[in-house]
């Protein structure tokens, strides 16, 4: 089928074929009223003679409200469809987005499960019974704020260390920095019996190997410009002065993850620069 608007050229991935003309146009022309449909106008004149004729008691209003009901349920589809593929989409391509989408999934879950969140926090007294939590902690959060803002930075870096690292690569720095922070947290933590929840620690870690590979990239902490470098031994500075406070924020779980991060980062980077150094040798060649 054709994928090109019959009114403005513009090619969708899933395009809307009117059901009266049977012509197919883009999301901004689909309706039939945006397109000129020359099919509904035909309908309406023939329910209109069919009305008049006595062969049917549906006024035009009716008629036409009817039509609208009918393309705007076919629209709706349509777009449910086309966020879907693009999720789809998004989850195949990129680590990061798959993530999010999974946090985003798991958060509305424990909005409506009763006893969700509590199957899959982390208490550091029960990490020995229940060891899957050390990884699913990760992927549940406190609060809409909390996810929101550990979202919106793995938006951002997440896809970023992907495309200069590898997506592999990713996913390594991600769990490891997760885990570790998990584990460390539960080690050095007095409150052994408070939940844990969020991927603050895993994030970090990302955060800092991208510092590592890519010192000079500009961030905005506060709407403050500055480098990657320096947003990070801020956000090490901050956390380590919170050290032992009842802020009921996992400090040493971020202080993990950035460490890790640094310690990966490092790797990553001289691997990268061997790698570079043999291909300007072998090209001399």
């Amino acid at each position: 089928m054709d994928k090109k608007c019959w009114i403005c050229g513009k090619e969708e991935n899933i395009p809307f074929k009117c059901r009266f003309c049977g012509k197919v146009f883009c999301s901004g022309h689909r309706l039939p009223e945006q397109h000129a449909c020359e099919g509904l106008e035909q309908v309406k004149q023939d329910r209109a003679y069919s009305g008049s004729s006595g062969y049917g008691n549906t006024g035009n209003e009716d008629i036409f409200k009817d039509i609208l009901k009918n393309t705007a349920k076919h629209a709706a589809k349509s777009a449910v469809k086309s966020a879907g593929s693009n999720i789809k989409y998004s989850m195949k391509t990129s680590p990061s987005m798959a993530i999010i989408y999974l946090c985003i999934f798991s958060f509305i879950l424990q909005i409506l499960i009763p006893g969700y969140q509590q199957l899959f926090q982390m208490v550091p007294a029960f990490i020995f019974t229940h060891p899957w939590t050390l990884v699913t902690h990760m992927f549940v959060h406190a609060d809409f704020t909390h996810i929101f803002f550990n979202m919106l930075v793995l938006f951002f870096f997440g896809p970023e260390l992907e495309r200069r690292a590898g997506k592999k690569i990713f996913l390594y720095v991600y769990f490891a920095a997760g885990l570790v922070a998990a584990i460390a947290y539960s080690l050095t933590s007095s409150a052994i019996y408070t939940p844990v929840v969020g991927a603050s620690g895993a994030i970090m870690g990302v955060f800092a190997a991208l510092a590592i590979i890519a010192p000079d990239i500009r961030v905005y902490v506060y709407f403050i410009p500055m480098q990657i470098t320096h947003a990070l031994v801020l956000f090490a500075l901050f956390d380590f002065i919170l050290l032992g406070s009842n802020d009921m924020i996992a400090h040493t779980a971020h202080l993990s993850g950035i460490l890790v991060g640094l310690l990966m980062g490092s790797r990553i980077k001289r691997a990268q620069m061997r790698y570079n150094s043999y291909g300007d040798t072998y090209y001399r060649r």
